[in-house]
């Protein structure tokens, strides 16, 4: 809002200043100064709310150490980042950007239901929260949202230029917008990937089935391996925060005309409205450790977890970067695949031998750390080291080709 406010300031007065908020850079660090504020400042009212009115965690005795001292902890502090986020991005953001507006869409729609969620696990005493079956289903809807307005809405496109960019008049340079599915391939030299390739023996107007499929199954397993990572203090606001800032980068790069064409990646008009978002993202991750990290004053709930793993998959896909993930999100992934394997594995060896055993003391991956001994903070800190590493290799794939 206040981009179009000064925008008229600018043009009607004149006002000295204003064209300021015409920068990405300025608008993005305005959001996180905002972000920041908010969770910080805000946050411990809100914390003293949830006290107030008893909105506490329960915890399932699992046998860890200084976990049954969390026992009443405020939950449902999801609220904060989702707030933290939505604030400065109304702010800041051009509210007319397809990104931005399905970004915020996604924003609501995936906190309303991680707050379902807790709420019934809270008031409702349902410690099965809601039911997995719902959850689902509104996972599954949010990647349809996504998939649908990602493929056919006019504004996505990606640029190609016609012969050599001008560096110094970019818009003069002719160029050509595009609806494609196409993404890039990190590691690759020949980078780029249509999800039409996937199925060649279709017809070109059928590729959106396939693309929608696949947003689906990102959305879904990203949301769901954040919510899985969210079980000791700090880890998942901390890595969040560092995926949301590479891929402020990412979105960056990817809204210049010249970088992008320097990189060797897509040209995506209107993605770099994108770094708004992903700095009020990752200002909200960082302020809500202000009281998450060890030990925690309030817990995220699904109410943030599911949020913030969902939005890291809607972000990686507007600036198609999805095939990253598995890097990127490497974190979720091995907490994700921890889980499955424990599980199977466990029921194998209980049909083949009669009785289940285990490859990790617990899963997920940091409650076996935990088994063995290993102090919360010390696990959430190597995690976090882990989760920059990785995202120093996603960034690095913009030269390794």
């Amino acid at each position: 809002m206040l981009y179009y406010l000064f925008d008229y300031l600018e043009r009607q007065f004149d006002l000295l200043g204003a064209g300021v908020f015409r920068y990405i850079s300025f608008r993005a660090g305005m959001a996180v100064i905002i972000s920041l504020g908010i969770s910080i400042l805000y946050g411990s009212k809100l914390i003293n709310m949830l006290r107030r009115l008893q909105i506490g965690e329960s915890i399932r005795d699992l046998g860890l150490e200084g976990q049954m001292q969390k026992k009443g902890t405020p939950t449902m502090g999801g609220l904060i980042i989702i707030g933290a986020i939505l604030v400065p991005t109304l702010l800041f953001a051009r509210l007319d950007n397809v990104y931005v507006i399905l970004l915020l869409v996604s924003t609501v729609w995936l906190g309303l239901i991680g707050f379902l969620d807790d709420y019934i696990k809270v008031f409702k005493k349902d410690k099965e929260g809601l039911k997995g079956t719902f959850k689902v289903v509104g996972q599954v809807g949010l990647g349809v949202i996504v998939g649908l307005t990602l493929y056919f809405h006019d504004q996505v496109v990606v640029r190609e230029f016609q012969g050599q960019i001008d560096y110094h008049s970019v818009e003069q340079t002719p160029f050509s917008d595009i609806k494609s599915t196409i993404t890039n391939v990190p590691f690759l030299k020949n980078n780029q990937f249509s999800y039409h390739d996937l199925v060649p023996f279709l017809p070109d107007e059928y590729t959106w089935v396939v693309y929608v499929v696949v947003v689906i199954f990102i959305v879904t397993a990203v949301s769901n391996g954040a919510n899985i990572t969210d079980g000791i203090d700090g880890l998942a606001a901390g890595t969040s925060a560092i995926i949301g800032l590479t891929l402020a980068l990412f979105a960056y790069i990817s809204g210049n005309a010249i970088f992008s064409n320097y990189l060797n990646i897509l040209y995506i008009p209107g993605s770099a409205e994108i770094v708004i978002f992903c700095a009020a993202f990752t200002g909200a991750c960082v302020g809500f450790l202000w009281y998450n990290s060890y030990p925690a004053q309030v817990f995220m709930g699904d109410t943030g977890s599911l949020t913030l793993g969902g939005l890291i998959a809607v972000l990686a896909l507007s600036v198609r970067k999805e095939l990253m993930i598995p890097v990127l999100c490497g974190i979720f992934l091995i907490e994700n695949i921890s889980v499955i394997v424990q599980v199977y594995y466990f029921k194998y060896t209980k049909k083949k031998y009669g009785e289940g055993r285990r490859i990790f003391k617990m899963s997920p991956l940091h409650h076996h750390y935990q088994k063995s001994g290993y102090h919360e903070a010390k696990i959430v800190t190597r995690f976090w080291t882990v989760g920059i590493l990785l995202a120093v290799l996603c960034l690095a794939t913009l030269k390794l080709r």
